[in-house]
């Protein structure tokens, strides 16, 4: 992790790159990483789609896609022909099973596509690799690599994309760092929350795994009093009564609270509280 001198500069034999890189079918990234100094994989978090799902009522009424049929196999008729039986997706004989269903349904539809292979896709949620996309992008990052062990050239800034369904196509862009990160900037961010709110209340919003923050286990302070320590136990056992105590009477409005978390490495996040007042 990265460290800083007693000015707060950045000391630069602290600084080890991350060279990252990806693959889902034709499709891939790399991109390079300088900790605190280039947008981290926490900038880029936003970019990355939900959870494929369908929705039921498309799967049982009005079925598109071959994914629909399959969807239609596995969670709707398995259920009700082996009421008592999970099914294993490990199993050849029960992936043939849903492959068979999902293949007559899509036939009464005339929707074409359905396989084995995508029947295995689907039910297990395989991302597809293709032996020449990973080629490129691991040749890609070894190149960072090299690039930045020898000063041979400059290195990629920061974010490159390989797109090769119709073609061979790439791009490259600096991928901008987020303002608010709370792993690549030290900004103090400021946290609005009700004048009831408990420090066991902002612990939570900090590691709600729907907000931006998603910590796993903060300890907080602020430059005259130990609010919360998670360790050690002693130290735990002495700051665990604030927890239910409100943030009002802990600190000031505007008082920076620091926070530090193994998600946040060696640095830490600064939190500047103010409260809201209810009508």
């Amino acid at each position: 992790m990265v460290e800083f001198d007693e000015d707060g500069d950045l000391v630069p034999d602290s600084i080890v790159p991350i060279i990252d890189g990806g693959t889902e079918g034709f499709s891939g990234q790399a991109r390079m990483i300088l900790p605190r100094i280039t947008s981290c994989f926490e900038c880029s978090l936003d970019l990355f789609p939900p959870q494929r799902s369908f929705p039921l009522c498309t799967i049982a009424e009005t079925p598109r896609k071959p994914e629909h049929c399959i969807a239609y196999a596995f969670i709707l008729l398995w259920p009700k022909e082996f009421p008592d039986k999970k099914l294993d997706k490990d199993s050849p004989e029960d992936m043939k099973w849903v492959y068979e269903q999902a293949l007559e349904r899509a036939s009464k539809y005339n929707i074409d596509g359905v396989t084995y292979m995508l029947t295995m896709g689907v039910v297990k949620n395989i991302i597809p690799a293709v032996a020449s996309t990973n080629a490129i992008v691991s040749a890609v990052c070894v190149l960072e690599a090299v690039k930045y062990l020898t000063f041979c050239s400059q290195t990629l800034n920061t974010y490159m994309r390989y797109q090769g369904a119709e073609g061979v196509y790439s791009h490259t862009f600096a991928f901008e760092l987020k303002e608010d990160c709370p792993v690549s900037t030290s900004k103090v961010r400021t946290v609005t929350v009700p004048i009831t709110t408990t420090l066991n209340e902002l612990l939570h919003k900090l590691c709600d795994d729907n907000g931006d923050l998603r910590l796993k286990a903060p300890s907080m302070t602020t430059s005259e009093k130990t609010l919360y320590m998670q360790k050690p136990p002693a130290l735990n056992a002495s700051t665990r009564p604030n927890l239910d105590k409100p943030l009002s009477e802990l600190v000031d409005e505007g008082e920076e609270i620091a926070v530090t978390d193994p998600v946040l490495g060696h640095t830490h996040l600064s939190l500047a509280i103010q409260f809201e007042t209810t009508s």
